[in-house]
């Protein structure tokens, strides 16, 4: 008897495919397959645990709807037809599907996925202006890096990779054209600081943080990582500190420890933490085809540049004057690795960046451009607000160069645009919200300079 019993028990039980990972839950009791066991399969994707049928099947013998104690019952003999057909019109709980993670499919990187130098530099054109010396060393040397990537070798000749160091005043645009140069050729991109460096053994992040960023930002794929572009910003914060007696432990010993990671070495790396514990799992990460660009201001530098170039002496007919070289603009566009290493950069350091450029101060002329030009520009965006609530925003050009004659007055580069923008559309972007017949804003240059309010023009009625 119990050998027929478990026969058509196991009849009743529809195998499920040992692929397809998905729990049921019992229409009655809620519970999962996990806690009851296998189900009973009903029409309609309708599934009952074994506890609930029993349950349901002596409720009905007794002509009510009730739990009782019927664990002695003989189910082989009952005829369950009618408690199909009245569980038929139910609608079933739909099974919970496991979830899984979705491997997002890998494309290898070839040739042809590279844009050639001039096509870079014509996208990095659209978002930022001027700097076409800078854009065009940048466009170059990722050009060559990425073609040194897939290819590896070239007639069994192995190329070296060419790391670079920006130096530019601040606001002139480091970050922004490696940012925007990383979201072009959508490759992984790690920006870090190098201030937060510090010798191995003391408070602050090792050098190898530097790398864990780059294998969050690839979603910890080492093999994607190890072809991304790591941006190592303010490194002329850890130049070796002059006339000190305190231990140097954010300076030359940082620089030293960067070394083999520009050079090209296996790291173990932490895995979703900035340093090395007992606690957190280790992966290995070779740096061989990791481009780094460094930046920083390099404040003071040019003085070091002007004292080089004084070569002469400042007595006698051909003396130099001292000021010659005050009205320099562009004084930094000298800097040698002699002037870098009396900044403070050790020789091994520098070696391990051999292309070194510099970016122009802005002008006047570039500020108002960078205003109204790039695809995202400062003023685009606030026509865009404005245009939501049905109003034309417009600035004249003697604005413009006023807001850009404040901006060089902060010396701070295009970073001041957007705090002088901020401040006197503060009232226009109250205001105009109480209005609805407002149709177009002037700003005009006596505005910018609180000398009057800006023009405004009603809507046609």
């Amino acid at each position: 008897m119990s050998e027929e019993k478990n026969s058509n028990e196991i009849e009743e039980i529809i195998q499920e495919d040992e692929n397809d990972k998905t729990e049921h839950y019992c229409y009655l009791c809620r519970r999962p397959e996990s806690v009851t066991g296998k189900m009973l399969t009903l029409p309609n994707n309708i599934y009952i645990c074994p506890d609930c049928m029993q349950r349901t099947l002596d409720s009905m013998s007794q002509g009510q709807f009730g739990f009782i104690d019927a664990r002695n019952m003989d189910l082989d003999n009952m005829d369950i037809s009618k408690i199909m057909g009245d569980l038929q019109g139910m609608q079933p709980q739909p099974a919970l599907k496991k979830k899984k993670k979705e491997k997002k499919e890998k494309q290898e990187l070839s040739l042809t996925d590279i844009p050639a130098p001039h096509k870079i530099k014509a996208m990095l054109d659209e978002y930022v202006i001027g700097q076409d010396y800078a854009k065009k060393v940048m466009s170059v040397a990722v050009y060559n890096h990425y073609k040194r990537v897939v290819t590896n070798t070239m007639d069994e000749i192995e190329i070296d990779k060419t790391n670079m160091l920006m130096i530019g005043p601040t606001g002139s645009g480091k970050t922004y054209l490696v940012k925007t140069l990383a979201r072009l050729l959508k490759v992984p991109l790690a920006i870090t600081d190098a201030t937060s460096l510090t010798e191995a053994g003391y408070i602050g992040d090792d050098v190898e943080s530097v790398l864990s960023k780059l294998l969050q930002a690839a979603d910890n794929d080492v093999e994607e990582a190890e072809h991304g572009i790591i941006f190592i910003d303010e490194i002329d914060k850890i130049a070796k500190k002059q006339n000190t007696n305190s231990r140097d432990v954010s300076g030359e010993s940082v620089q030293q420890a960067l070394l083999k990671l520009l050079e090209g070495a296996e790291v173990e790396v932490p895995v979703g933490a900035t340093s090395k514990n007992a606690m957190v799992p280790l992966t290995t990460m070779n740096t061989k085809n990791i481009l780094f660009i460094c930046g920083g201001a390099f404040p003071n530098l040019e003085g070091i540049i002007k004292k080089r170039m004084m070569k002469k002496t400042s007595i006698g007919f051909e003396a130099d004057l001292k000021d010659r070289f005050d009205k320099e603009k562009n004084m930094i566009a000298n800097v040698t690795n002699d002037d870098l290493r009396e900044y403070g950069l050790i020789p091994e350091f520098i070696g391990r960046l051999p292309m070194i450029f510099t970016l122009e101060g802005l002008t006047k002329e570039m500020l108002v451009e960078i205003l109204k030009k790039p695809k995202n520009a400062i003023l685009k965006q606030y026509q865009k607000l404005l245009e939501l609530d049905e109003v034309k925003l417009e600035f004249d050009d003697g604005a413009l160069e006023a807001i850009a004659e404040k901006a060089l007055e902060k010396k701070t580069g295009a970073r001041a645009l957007r705090a002088i923008i901020e401040k006197f559309m503060l009232d226009i972007m109250y205001e105009i919200p109480k209005d609805d017949s407002i149709g177009r804003v002037t700003i005009t240059r006596d505005y910018i300079e609180n000398h009057g309010s800006p023009m405004i023009q009603l809507r046609d009625q």
